[in-house]
Order: structure tokens, then sequence, then C-alpha cells
């Protein structure tokens, strides 16, 4: 599957991968809780964080936005699994009827950090598992 970016996100993902070594992927330019969500190569989630999360630290700073990670996967389960951490995701089913829904198992002390302030974690994990993966929703269960 093909992702379009914007200018904008190409520009974002250019700085991001200059300051933390890291590639990203993706970027989702979140207007409303004004964050930016970065799709992280899998593997290389440690070098984006940095020690002691210095290097997203910098490009928040310099951007003066929040920034998300979220870690790369090979299959849509264990992406969807990746969006919403750091909920810790038992299980992750995928229906196809429809449409292409991705229950999620999360245990209830989780289900506030899968869903997130307003819902804007799991609004984020829904919108790249659709970029990614067609998954068209994802429900907690």
């Amino acid at each position: 599957m093909t992702v379009t970016l914007s200018d904008e996100a190409m520009r974002l993902i250019a700085l991001f991968e200059d300051e933390t070594g890291a590639t990203a992927r993706d970027c989702v330019v979140d207007e409303e809780y004004d964050r930016l969500v970065f799709l992280v190569a899998a593997g290389e989630m440690g070098e984006a964080i940095g020690p002691g999360g210095q290097h997203v630290q910098s490009v928040e700073q310099q951007l003066d936005r929040e920034i998300k990670l979220v870690e790369d996967a090979p299959t849509a389960e264990d992406f969807v699994a990746s969006a919403l951490a750091p909920a810790a995701v038992y299980n992750v089913t995928i229906s196809e009827n429809d449409s292409t829904v991705a229950y999620a198992e999360v245990a209830d002390e989780d289900r506030g950090a899968a869903i997130g302030k307003g819902g804007r974690n799991i609004d984020a994990a829904r919108e790249l598992a659709a970029r990614h993966y067609d998954v068209d929703e994802i429900e907690l269960t």
C-alpha cells in the first residue's frame, strides 16, 4: 500500500530523521491535539527515543509540539498492538466482512491509555492502521 505524504509531513520526517537517526515511515499531523505522530521503522524505536528520551525531546522542543511514536510491524495485528502502546494489548483479531475491523483485547486498567485523552491515541492508531493496512476500524474488547 502506498501512502502519499504532504510536503509538511515530508519536511517533518526529514527533521525527525536528522535529529534521531531513526527512519520514519509516516507522519500524521494531528491538528486537533497539536501533536505529531511518527511511524518509526521496526527495530528503531530505541534510536528514535534516544538515551533518556533525549532524541524525541529534542524534536519536540524544536517543533514546539508533542510527539507520539509508533513502531512499525509486519502484520496488521502487530501493528494495531504497537499503535495502541503504551497500553498492554493481549490479542488482536482482524475480521473482514463488509469492512475490516481490528478487535484489540486490552486489560481494563489499560483502556484509558489505549484510548488516550479525548480519544487521541485510538484515533491516531485508527488513522495509521487505515493508511498502512486498510483497517477500517479498531475496537477495544
